[in-house]
């Protein structure tokens, strides 16, 4: 017999379970579905964005949508005690609003804007040509602090922190160095 398998039968004529045709099914079936369940892991996870990442994609729309239209802000005006109430009576939260001209970035007005599936405050500020929206509502975490993170994107510069209760993506065509001088004052101005 030569080039042929033998496989070896008992001498009850019960092959080995591992030989039966039912078990071999079940395995090949059980490795066919722990394939697929492993490739539909790795799929979800190559192709699911980080929450923040996202959310950097929603703010750069935003800001390039301010900018492409005469929509800069709803209220124009540098008095942040206009800004304010004006915003606070549009919002279900009362956003920090303050102006800064004093550090070179002075107060343009505010407009609604819609980010993280809810209506959000963006409060517009200048400094020299260039336009920054910082975007402000209420954090999800409750209570949690975010120092701040930086992140550049299609030509923009975008830092974001949560404190107090709130979350911040500021974003811009400023340099970095100056986005930081520019949340760093908002931050401390309060």
């Amino acid at each position: 017999m030569i080039g042929r398998s033998v496989t070896a039968t008992p001498a009850n004529g019960v092959k080995p379970r591992w030989q039966q045709p039912r078990f071999q099914r079940f395995q090949l079936g059980a490795a066919v579905a722990a394939t697929a369940l492993l490739s539909w892991i790795a799929a979800i996870q190559y192709n699911t964005a980080p929450e923040a990442e996202l959310l950097a994609e929603q703010v750069i729309a935003s800001h390039a949508r301010s900018m492409l239209t005469t929509r800069l802000a709803d209220v124009s005006t540098s008095d942040e005690h206009t800004v304010k109430p004006w915003l606070s009576s549009k919002l279900d939260f009362s956003p920090p609003v303050t102006d800064l001209t004093r550090a070179g970035f002075p107060l343009v007005g505010g407009r609604l804007d819609y980010l993280d599936n809810r209506p959000v405050a963006a409060l517009v500020y200048g400094h020299s040509q260039h336009v920054i929206n910082l975007f402000v509502w209420p954090d999800r975490g409750s209570g949690r602090s975010l120092p701040m993170q930086s992140m550049s994107k299609h030509g923009y510069n975008v830092l974001h922190w949560i404190n107090g209760g709130m979350a911040f993506w500021a974003i811009s065509d400023l340099n970095a160095t100056e986005m930081k001088t520019f949340a760093e004052a908002y931050a401390g101005a309060k």
